[in-house]
């Protein structure tokens, strides 16, 4: 009988726009593969949603810490034999860097990438979210796409929810 050791534990972030499914998609995936779901926007303090509701962009003296608490999860979790899928903007690297140096090198990240028509409209259909479609050339505006250094990959998100999440298993996986 042959010893088959379960695969180490890994975490990825689903990261993009407002607007990208990074949540319906980080969910998803996180289904499929057994790992904890993790939503950043769970972690944000008040303050910085009630910034967010009013239209407000956050700075990057709101995001250090709310960062940090998200790369000490992700570690936290790792740590006790957990994968994580995490659905967190990440839109700069120095935020990615972060998520890196706290979470550890399991650390992966998904960008989902769309036009701004597409994204737009779907921010428009959403109802009970604290985004709002305002915010979203700001966000576009301050994206700093995955760098070859960086261990990820883009996924378009053009097509339905259940074919990105097959394309970020196949990429992730794969």
């Amino acid at each position: 009988m042959t010893d088959h050791a379960d695969p180490a534990p890994a975490a990825l972030v689903v990261m993009g726009v407002s607007g990208s499914g990074k949540s319906t998609i980080a969910a998803a995936v996180a289904e499929r593969t057994g790992s904890i779901f993790l939503d950043a926007d769970d972690f944000h303090p008040a303050s910085s949603t009630t910034k967010m509701q009013a239209g407000m962009p956050l700075t990057d003296a709101d995001r250090w810490p709310w960062l940090a608490v998200l790369g000490d999860e992700i570690a936290r979790r790792l740590e006790k034999g957990q994968s994580v899928v995490m659905a967190c903007s990440a839109l700069k690297r120095s935020y990615r860097d972060v998520l890196r140096e706290r979470g550890g090198e399991a650390v992966a990240f998904a960008l989902l990438h769309g036009s701004q028509e597409l994204l737009a409209s779907r921010i428009g259909a959403r109802t009970g979210h604290f985004m709002p479609s305002a915010l979203l050339e700001s966000q576009l505006a301050t994206l700093e796409h995955l760098e070859a250094d960086e261990r990820g990959f883009v996924v378009d998100v053009s097509s339905t929810p259940a074919e990105i999440a097959d394309d970020v298993l196949a990429a992730w996986r794969g």
